[in-house]
């Protein structure tokens, strides 16, 4: 039984008591599960709510619905508790249409087209600038931006994944020249490196690379003269190691967006024409501003510096207003915690374009802290004020580094602890789920070996031998797949998926351990085996949907 199925029966109550006049007032129906199983299944304070515009008790409100939920086919008893609310138990053969329906869905259970209904979503997200390689918190935000896009779809949006690349501006002179001074290192010649450019070892990696695609032909001349050419020699560099660390992470990305590319279309220009015709900038001691501050923010800001240059918020401010004006429904941004204070900023701009702010959502990622063991460590060989995500990969493998990262909210604080991602015991989170899917796939093959029937449509006279009360509380975890999907879709919160899937791990592996699957009972082994082809079912989905693959033998 699925909690909008219910809630939609309970609807119809409502709009059936409306119209006998026994109701006066609409409502929404909205089912919660209520925080202790004694309590029933599912919980509406519709009483409560009606109340007030009823004029009566919301006891005497509830007395009016009541017998009607009671007479459903799918419900056992109703309660009235406290003030009110409205409990409602649900007929225990009710709950193996959820086996039935898992088992004919197979992948596409738990989708919920519904709710994005079509509609186009943008998410940028990693967007690491293309000066050296991406470290942990990037990962981060890989995992947290590409789950999301997973999920998103799994309810229906269209979604479009892209990558920003910030490739103008002073820091990528600053890259150019950094290469440009490890590449005269390389020819014996010493000028020194600015301390605020970039000192990582990568980087002489890529003077190695131009050495052997250049030799000696710009060793004599100054660093104006061939300034691109050693920009995008190290950009390209960076970019492609970059590229191929987010495919190793299982990341792949439908847009690659240039920052460059918003100046060679004059999309930077038309867009401060743009406010500037909406009466939104205003020019002050020689440079341009943005009234942002009529829409929400602390501050004005700078467009275009005194100096007669772009600020960065330009160029940010020209590529949303080129995502309005694609057509994204929704537009999802994934910003380290560090940006917080851009969000009112970007926002002011929808308003200034009539747009409403809220179709831009903000995720905003927190740091990761490297532990080993429990104790604090810094484990980067490249020199470098940072650790990779390739270091990390290559030491636990891409699953528990995507999964971990998916433990908690994603602006809260995570620790990830390299020793624990490896161990292969209950307390590292990703090794729990995926043993409970290679554990029920190492059942079910067992069963095939020994042509033990597993049925794809099992009736509900061969699931009445699930009388088990873990049995039943493994069924109605899994009748709320789709709920969690939604939830995880509408609050933009990826981690969900991964509570709901240590959840399920720990109601099926103390069942696994305490009662035979496969026994002499052939009927109640059937029975079983279902619940078990189920769990590894929604267990293979959830995974999938945040980028972990689900093995059949660890």
């Amino acid at each position: 039984m699925k909690k909008r199925a219910l809630e939609h029966l309970i609807q119809n109550i409502l709009e059936e008591k409306l119209k006998e006049g026994i109701i006066k007032n609409p409502a929404r129906v909205l089912l919660e599960r209520p925080p202790r199983e004694e309590l029933g299944d599912f919980s509406t304070n519709l009483a409560m709510l009606l109340s007030r515009k009823e004029q009566k008790p919301p006891r005497q409100i509830a007395e009016l619905i009541v017998p009607s939920i009671e007479a459903l086919d799918c419900v056992e008893r109703v309660t009235v508790e406290g003030q009110g609310f409205i409990n409602i138990h649900i007929k225990r053969e009710c709950w193996f249409e959820t086996l039935r329906e898992i088992l004919e869905k197979r992948d596409s259970y738990g989708d919920c087209p519904h709710v994005g209904n079509g509609r186009k979503v943008q998410v940028e997200f990693v967007s690491a600038n293309p000066t050296g390689p991406l470290h942990i918190g990037h990962g981060r935000g890989a995992a947290v931006g590409d789950a999301l896009a997973n999920i998103l779809s799994s309810a229906g949006y269209e979604v479009t994944k892209e990558y920003y690349i910030n490739d103008v501006g002073r820091q990528m002179s600053m890259l150019g020249y950094s290469l440009y001074v490890r590449y005269l290192e390389l020819l014996g010649k010493n000028i020194p490196l600015p301390e605020d450019h970039y000192q990582g070892e990568y980087i002489r990696e890529i003077a190695q690379s131009f050495l052997q695609k250049y030799g000696t032909e710009y060793a004599e001349d100054p660093f104006e003269k061939h300034s691109q050419l050693f920009i995008e020699f190290a950009k390209d560099s960076i970019l492609s190691g970059i590229k191929k660390d987010l495919e190793d992470f299982g990341v792949s990305f439908d847009v690659w967006f240039s920052e460059k590319s918003l100046f060679e279309r004059g999309l930077v220009d038309a867009t401060i024409e743009e406010l500037k015709a909406r009466g939104v900038v205003y020019e002050k001691e020689g440079a341009l501003w943005f009234r942002t501050t009529g829409f929400g923010d602390d501050k004005d800001r700078v467009l275009i510096k005194n100096d007669g240059s772009t600020t960065y918020f330009a160029s940010d401010v020209a590529y949303h207003r080129e995502k309005l004006l694609r057509g994204f429904h929704t537009i999802v941004d994934v910003w380290g915690a560090d940006h917080h204070g851009y969000a009112p900023r970007i926002r002011a701009l929808f308003s200034a374009l009539g747009e409403d702010p809220e179709r831009l959502k903000i995720v905003l990622i927190q740091l990761v802290s490297l532990k080993r063991g429990g104790r604090p460590v810094a484990m980067s060989t490249r020199k470098a004020e940072f650790v990779t995500l390739r270091e990390v990969m290559d030491e636990v493998g891409k699953d528990a580094v995507r999964f971990i990262f998916l433990t908690r909210k994603a602006d809260a604080h995570l620790e990830f602890d390299l020793e624990l991602a490896k161990r292969q015991a209950p307390e590292n989170p990703v090794y729990y789920v995926q043993y409970c899917h290679a554990r029920i796939m190492s059942i079910l093959e067992f069963a095939r070996k020994n042509n033990i029937t597993i049925p794809h449509s099992p009736s509900t006279r061969l699931l009445e031998r699930l009388e088990l009360k873990e049995e039943l509380s493994i069924i109605k975890h899994l009748s709320r797949f789709e709920e969690v999907v939604e939830s995880s879709a509408s609050s933009f919160e990826p981690h969900r998926v991964t509570f709901y899937l240590r959840e399920l791990a720990g109601l099926f592996h103390p069942y696994y351990n305490t009662h035979r699957v496969v026994s002499e009972d052939s009927e109640l082994s059937s029975a079983r085996l279902t619940l078990c082809m189920a769990t590894a079912e929604v267990v293979r989905k959830g995974l999938r949907l945040l980028g972990v693959e689900a093995p059949s033998k660890m």
